[in-house]
């Protein structure tokens, strides 16, 4: 992998979210998690009629069905059709797009999910991008603060980029998909249609087509 697919505007179709003029202004998606919370509440003064108010600074599409069991706390906007089930938690600077499924016991915290995008079981998404389509097996979570709280580095080859984050999370480009109970570390990028395999601690940036194993990455046939 080298590092112009860590870029925006190849790992994401900018297309599927309302987020897409905020994400052109950064080259790595990282860069964007910092002001994900007052991107968020801009764009909430912005909404159409189609838009209410669930909670202070949570607003939602009319369509949207969300659970009178989900904690929900803003600023937060869930877009036209997405679903949020029993018991899911969101923190704020949370922005669903439209088609989504935010499952029960999942926790969402300063982060972006693009339309399409389901964590629909006991995942945890904080501090992160997720891109058109991406999904996250059951119980896979993204992990956004190391051990050592120090700063986030992206790892490629032998290259580590400063993110200047001590909580950042994982970047997924569109369509990636994240097997059940795997874990991503601080920092991890997933490229476009590439597949994590079940129990895997993933670490670092992965290219996109591609299927990851263990500790082992290879080409889609």
């Amino acid at each position: 992998m080298n590092e112009h697919e860590l870029h925006v505007k190849n790992l994401f179709d900018l297309a599927h979210t309302p987020a897409c003029a905020y994400l052109e202004m950064f080259t790595y998606p990282w860069e964007a998690v910092k002001g994900i919370a007052a991107f968020v509440r801009e764009l909430s003064m912005t909404l159409g009629g189609d838009y209410f108010e669930l909670a202070e600074g949570v607003y939602a599409h009319a369509t949207a069905r969300v659970s009178r069991s989900a904690e929900l706390h803003g600023p937060a906007v869930i877009g036209a059709g997405s679903e949020v089930r029993q018991g899911a938690f969101v923190r704020g600077g949370v922005l669903v797009g439209e088609n989504c499924v935010v499952g029960n016991s999942t926790e969402l915290k300063n982060c972006i999910l693009f339309d399409g995008v389901q964590v629909p079981h006991f995942n945890y998404v904080g501090d992160s991008v997720l891109g058109y389509k991406a999904h996250l097996g059951a119980g896979a979570v993204t992990s956004n603060v190391k051990s050592d709280r120090s700063e986030v580095t992206v790892k490629i080859g032998g290259l580590r980029l400063p993110t200047g984050l001590v909580k950042c999370g994982a970047f997924l480009g569109d369509g990636a998909e994240i097997g059940c109970n795997a874990v991503l570390c601080p920092g991890t990028v997933i490229g476009r249609r590439t597949s994590v395999y079940p129990l895997t601690l993933a670490r670092g940036a992965y290219p996109a087509d591609s299927i990851v194993k263990g500790a082992t990455t290879l080409p889609r046939r």
